[in-house]
């Protein structure tokens, strides 16, 4: 199998000059949940729209700047991270954001830099989750999410001009949370993907691993004839719960997936 494959469009360095973050137009789609606040964090690249129980900015805040130092330093120490096409070795001493990076890169056979918005967004959701009186975090970074709620949820696929774009949406129940939903496309965004699905959405238990899984499958599939390839590698990456993939007018499930 083919290790060299990696999603770059919106793997920044993370020590590149500060720029601001670009408009997500995609969240004006996004249907307020109940009584939860809405509230946004964008530190360089990195871009959260964010709900929880209570405004959570300067908490969420705080949060982005202890992942993104532990990162920005490790990549500093070891240039290979942020470029490497293909896994890297294990570093026991390593962060720990950065260690679930470097396992999600080698469970998926990717560059580790294909895990990075999916594990940022766990690293603040996990640490959001953490203070008191706090039951509901949703943490969405660039189409890569976090959830961890007390309630049931739905996330709607945007697979852009696919027929099915918009008329999709996974089902999350509660007791399947904390949960990081992540999504890859090759025809949509800034990133890059050597394939042409239009939407390949990954559930995990891991947010990191579901990323790089997304980038994963998504470079393997060029047309509506290799969803079922795409799938057939997934099915072989141990952590995943379920996968989407969306191709034109196809669609393709893979693993425990509800739509509505």
């Amino acid at each position: 199998m083919n290790g060299r494959s990696e999603r770059e469009g919106r793997r920044s360095v993370p020590d590149a000059p500060d720029r601001r973050c670009e408009p997500r137009t995609y969240r004006n789609r996004i249907v307020p949940e109940g009584d939860l606040p809405a509230f946004a964090v964008c530190v360089r690249e990195t871009d959260l729209f964010l709900r929880a129980d209570r405004d959570l900015s300067r908490e969420a805040l705080e949060a982005v700047h202890a992942c993104r130092a532990q990162i920005e330093v490790y990549a500093r120490l070891h240039p290979d991270f942020l470029h490497s096409r293909i896994p890297l070795p294990e570093d026991p001493i390593a962060p720990d954001i950065v260690r679930r990076m470097l396992l999600a890169a080698r469970q998926t056979e990717v560059g580790p830099m294909a895990a990075v918005a999916g594990a940022i967004a766990e690293y603040v959701g996990r640490r959001l989750g953490t203070l008191a009186g706090i039951s509901n975090v949703m943490v969405e970074n660039g189409g890569d999410i976090y959830l961890d709620c007390k309630r049931d949820l739905q996330v709607e696929i945007l697979a852009g001009q696919s027929p099915l774009s918009g008329k999709i949406a996974l089902v999350i129940r509660s007791d399947r949370m904390p949960l990081g939903v992540c999504t890859s496309s090759g025809t949509v965004g800034h990133s890059f993907s050597y394939g042409r699905a239009d939407a390949v959405c990954v559930l995990s238990g891991s947010a990191a691993l579901a990323d790089a899984a997304a980038t994963r499958i998504g470079n393997l599939v060029q047309s509506s004839r290799d969803i079922e390839k795409g799938l057939k590698v997934a099915e072989g990456i141990p952590g995943l719960r379920g996968v989407v993939v969306i191709c034109g007018e196809s669609l393709g499930l893979a693993g425990d997936v509800e739509l509505s």
